[in-house]
C-alpha cells in the first residue's frame, strides 16, 4: 500500500455495487463507510454487504458512526441534535455505536469515527463530564475489539479537543482530522490544528469549504481545491508531521455529481502527491 492511499466516504444503500465498481476502476484503494442503516445490519442484508465489500478489493479503513435525528442545518441544530451531546439520546447512541463497532470488527476496519457534538469549554460543566464518561464507555467497548474511536474535528478548537482526549484518558481515543470542518465551523486554521493533534491522527478527510458568514451559521462545503483549506499546504503539513495513512475524500452531496467530484479530487490529489514526493 502506498503512503497516503486515496479513498472515499461511501454511504450504504441501493446502488452500492455500482459505486464500488466505479471507485475500484478509478484506482481508489480505501474507503470509509457511513454506518449502515439498521436494515443493512440485519440478515440477509448484513451478509450481502460484507460480501460486496470483500469482493470489491477496497480496504475499509473506518466506519463513521452517524445517528438518527442529527441535523447540520445551522449551529443551533448541531448543538441540539448531533452526537453524544444531547442527554436524551445519549444512552441509545452509545448502544448504536457499539453495534457499529461489531460491524466494523467484522469487516476488519481498525477505526470508528464520529462527531460527538460540541464539547463544552468548561470542564466543570456536567455535560462535559457526561461526554467524558460516554466516550470512556465507548472506548472500553472498542478496546476489546482492538478498535480506535476517532473524534472528527470541527466543532471545537484543536486545543480543546486535545484537553478532552487527555481527560478521557484512553489509549484507543484518536482523531479523524477534517480540515474543511475547522473552517466551516470557524474553529481554527486547519494547518495549525493538525500539528497540535498530530500524535492522535489516524484518518484524514480531504474536503474543502469556506468560512461562515454569520455566527449562527456554518460555512459551506466546496469541491476539493475550490475552498479555503489550501489543500496542497495541508498535504505538505501531513508529510511534515509523518502522517502516512489514508486520504479519504468526502463530498457531502449525493448522486452522479458526487462521483464526478470524487474523480476530480483524485486527479488533484495524485498531482499534489507527486509534486510533494509522496509515494
Amino acid at each position: 500500500m502506498p503512503k497516503m492511499p486515496l479513498g472515499v466516504v461511501l454511504s450504504v444503500g441501493e446502488g452500492l455495487p455500482d459505486r464500488l465498481r466505479r471507485i475500484g476502476e478509478a484506482g481508489f484503494k480505501t474507503m470509509q463507510l457511513v454506518s449502515p442503516p439498521k436494515e443493512w445490519l440485519a440478515e440477509p442484508k448484513r451478509a450481502e454487504l460484507k460480501e460486496l465489500i470483500g469482493d470489491s478489493g477496497i480496504r475499509v479503513t473506518s466506519v463513521a458512526a452517524v445517528y438518527e435525528g442529527e441535523s447540520y442545518a445551522d449551529v443551533a441544530a448541531v448543538r441540539a441534535t448531533v452526537g453524544l451531546l444531547p442527554e436524551e439520546t445519549r444512552a441509545a447512541r452509545i448502544e448504536d455505536t457499539k453495534k457499529c463497532a461489531d460491524f466494523t470488527h467484522e469487516v476488519e476496519a481498525p477505526n470508528i469515527s464520529s462527531h460527538i457534538g460540541y464539547i463544552p469549554e468548561d470542564r466543570a460543566d456536567p455535560t462535559y463530564c457526561g461526554l467524558v464518561a460516554a466516550v470512556q464507555e465507548i472506548c472500553d467497548y472498542l478496546q476489546r475489539r482492538r478498535l480506535n474511536f476517532c473524534l472528527e474535528t470541527g466543532q471545537e478548537s484543536a486545543g480543546l479537543l486535545k484537553q478532552f482526549i487527555a481527560n478521557v484518558s484512553r489509549e484507543n481515543l484518536k482523531v479523524n482530522f477534517d480540515p474543511a470542518n475547522m473552517i466551516m465551523y470557524g474553529t481554527g486554521d486547519p494547518i495549525e490544528a493538525v500539528e497540535v493533534l498530530a500524535e492522535w491522527v489516524r484518518g484524514v478527510h480531504c474536503k474543502d469549504g469556506v468560512w461562515p458568514k454569520a455566527e449562527d451559521r456554518l460555512g459551506e462545503e466546496r469541491p476539493l481545491g475550490q475552498g479555503e483549506v489550501g489543500i496542497e499546504r495541508f498535504l505538505a503539513k501531513l508529510k511534515q508531521i509523518g502522517y502516512e495513512g489514508p486520504l479519504t475524500i468526502e463530498r457531502e452531496i449525493s448522486g452522479e455529481q458526487q462521483m464526478l467530484d470524487f474523480f476530480a479530487a483524485k486527479k488533484l490529489l495524485d498531482e499534489m502527491k507527486a509534486k510533494l514526493g509522496i509515494e
